[in-house]
């Protein structure tokens, strides 16, 4: 685990993962989505996965890293990106249960808070097995426990 005063701006850390059917089927469940098109290919192989199941597992994976887990991180929200219209978020290639998705997480900025706590904000990246860029999520805050 690192400390806030150890994290540097343009460090990047990298994970991997995958959604199977049946944590799709779970999130779906719990989220209470409805969406016909996801409704109709639950029982597809390879269903395509729902943006904001891709979202999470991502931000989960993030704090599973061994240099953030063990720190006190709560969420605090999304800044967009001017250049995206203040939107944070880019889905570029859908994205299939059981399909490796290849993870990066960069720090971009980190401020102070106060006395107790720091701010990081992260953007990811998922791309595919073949390095074919597929999410991208820009400006993900964190408050930290310095």
């Amino acid at each position: 685990m690192k400390k806030f005063s150890e994290f540097v701006v343009g460090e990047s850390f990298h994970s991997t993962c995958s959604i199977s059917n049946d944590e799709l089927e779970e999130y779906i469940k719990f989220s209470r989505i409805r969406n016909v098109f996801l409704e109709d290919k639950i029982k597809e192989k390879h269903q395509i996965v729902s943006g904001r199941a891709i979202l999470s597992r991502m931000e989960g994976e993030f704090t599973r890293l061994n240099q953030i887990y063990g720190n006190e991180i709560i969420f605090l929200g999304t800044d967009g990106d001017s250049e995206w219209g203040n939107r944070n978020t880019r889905f570029l290639k859908p994205y299939h249960t059981d399909q490796i998705l290849k993870l990066k997480f960069t720090i971009i900025k980190k401020e102070d808070m106060n006395e107790e706590f720091g701010k990081i904000t992260i953007n990811y990246e998922g791309s595919s097995q073949n390095n074919e860029l597929m999410i991208i999520s820009k400006r993900n805050i964190y408050r930290i426990r310095k």
